[in-house]
């Protein structure tokens, strides 16, 4: 089982019974990167010829991103790791964790770059609505990770593992930060920004493969709990998600009050729909808004050989266990009961 209470025999990394997460893993160390290897100073001419809207998106994406870097890595470090036995899983997640707080730290070199007000970018996700909603709804799944310990033997222990694994990886990894990236990339679209792009696709290559790890992990834990293969489960499941929508759409009206780059709030939470239905699909669940790809470049927007994209184009660069990254849990037959 790769959920429960750790033994002793679940101390060794050998014999590995989940190669994907060793796998993943592996890729993860090739990836490292350190932010102050982008020349951030560069852009700083464009920066000065950008329009208020243009820089307000780019401080309001700052403020989200910069604690909620910190928000998953509190959530790995307290509501996924504890609750895992695989050693193999085990050092995917430390090295997940070294990047969030890597990212973390790329957001403050932003930050300390570009001319903003640092208190007051620090301070608008304590003010403003949408943003205070977002971080409401990972504070409700995180006090349940920080504030109380999941019987993980039990049927509800594991539904709440993988219910906070949802929130803090599918929805706000899988679909917020993609969210985000989108923005951030259509500076570089238009040739502006273009190493505060680079950070942002070092970024978005890091977050490709946490998503695919906790796609992975909800597939194994389900396949290995049958139990949980329930049709108020999976509508549960699916509903967590939805909510989570919904949030992002009031958040990007916020975002962007007036439409900047060719991008309004409507063409963003268009995207954010696509990736959504992408999403319920990689966990064997029903498309829920049929929505199609306004940002067909975003499968192009890198030239970062190794980003890992599911949705768009198949990956080249390594390869992980096929019989892991293809499995579907039946929630979608569940679901539709």
């Amino acid at each position: 089982m790769l959920i429960g209470k750790a033994q002793p025999e679940d101390m060794n990394l050998h014999p590995i019974r989940y190669p994907w997460a060793y796998d993943l893993y592996q890729q993860a160390v090739r990836n490292t990167w350190f932010p102050h290897e982008i020349a951030l100073k560069e852009d700083l001419d464009d920066w000065s010829k950008m329009t208020e809207d243009e820089r307000h998106a780019v401080k309001f994406l700052m403020a989200f991103f910069n604690p909620a870097e910190l928000i998953v890595n509190r959530s790995i470090a307290l509501g996924w790791y504890p609750y895992i036995k695989a050693p193999e899983a085990h050092l995917y997640l430390a090295k997940q964790m070294w990047e969030e707080a890597n990212h973390c730290v790329a957001f403050e070199y932003v930050l300390e770059t570009f001319p903003l007000d640092r208190e007051q970018v620090f301070g608008i996700h304590l003010e403003v609505p949408s943003m205070k909603a977002k971080e409401e709804y990972l504070i409700k799944y995180l006090r349940r990770m920080t504030e109380e310990i999941l019987d993980i033997e039990t049927v509800e222990g594991k539904k709440d593992f993988i219910r906070n694994l949802v929130a803090t990886n599918i929805v706000m990894e899988g679909i917020w930060f993609y969210s985000g990236f989108m923005v951030a990339l259509s500076f570089r679209q238009r040739n502006q920004l273009r190493n505060f792009g680079s950070l942002i696709n070092w970024v978005l290559r890091d977050e490709s493969l946490h998503l695919k790890f906790g796609i992975n992990l909800v597939h194994t834990a389900l396949e290995e709990n049958q139990e949980l293969l329930t049709p108020e489960f999976a509508n549960e499941i699916r509903g967590i998600i939805i909510e989570g929508v919904d949030l992002e759409v009031a958040y990007n009206k916020d975002l962007f009050p007036r439409g900047i780059l060719g991008l309004n709030a409507d063409y963003v939470n268009q995207y954010v729909q696509y990736v959504t239905d992408r999403r319920l699909e990689e966990l064997g669940l029903p498309k829920h808004y049929n929505a199609r790809n306004p940002a067909k470049w975003m499968s192009a927007a890198t030239d970062v050989f190794e980003l890992v994209n599911f949705f768009e184009a198949q990956n080249t660069s390594y390869e992980v266990d096929v019989r892991a990254s293809e499995r579907k849990p039946e929630l979608a037959k569940e679901s539709a009961k």
